[in-house]
C-alpha cells in the first residue's frame, strides 16, 4: 500500500506505477450477480450449460463491465491519499477489452498514475491507468484510464 501525504505527492508520481493489487477471483456467482443487477443476462455469462458446448474453453466469460467495475477495489488497496473528504468517478477514457474473462479466473489491477490536475478551489482530477490482469494470461483482461475527482 503506497500512501501519498497529499495532492502534491500524488501530483508528482505522474508518470508511475503505484502498485499491483491482490488477485480476486470471478466467480459465476459473481458473474451472476453482475449480469441481474445489470439486466445483461446474454447466455455467454449465465447459461453453464451452453458454454460447455458452444464457448471456447467450455465456460461463461465475465461481462466486460464487470472486470472494469472492479477498478475502485483495486485502485484503493495499492494506495491511500490523506486528507480527502471524498472521491467522485469521474468517468474513463481509452477502455479496451482485450481478453475474455472466464469463469474462475482471477483478476488483478495494475495502478499508475497518468495525469493529475488541480482543480479549484479543493480538488484533484486523477487520471489512473489500468491494467486488469488475467493469472496466466497472456494479455490483459481490460486496460483503460478512468478519472478521480478527489476533494480535501
Amino acid at each position: 500500500m503506497r500512501i501519498f501525504n497529499g495532492f502534491e505527492e500524488l501530483k508528482a508520481a505522474v508518470g508511475t506505477e503505484v502498485g499491483v493489487s491482490d488477485w480476486i477471483e470471478v466467480t459465476q456467482d459473481r458473474i451472476n450477480k453482475f449480469a441481474e443487477a445489470t439486466c445483461d443476462e446474454q447466455w455467454i455469462h449465465v447459461d453453464q450449460e451452453r458454454a460447455e458446448t458452444e464457448m471456447p474453453g467450455g465456460k461463461t466469460i465475465a461481462h466486460g463491465l464487470l472486470s472494469l467495475s472492479l477498478t475502485p477495489m483495486f485502485i484503493r488497496s495499492v494506495m491511500g491519499l490523506k486528507g480527502l473528504k471524498n472521491t467522485l468517478n469521474y468517468g474513463a477514457d481509452r477502455i479496451r477489452y482485450l481478453s475474455p474473462v472466464p469463469a474462475g479466473s482471477r483478476l488483478r489491477g495494475r495502478i499508475g498514475v497518468a495525469e493529475a490536475e488541480d482543480v479549484p478551489p479543493s480538488g484533484l482530477r486523477v487520471h489512473y491507468r489500468v491494467v486488469i490482469e488475467i493469472d496466466g494470461g497472456q494479455r490483459p483482461a481490460c486496460v483503460a484510464e478512468v478519472i478521480g475527482l478527489h476533494y480535501r
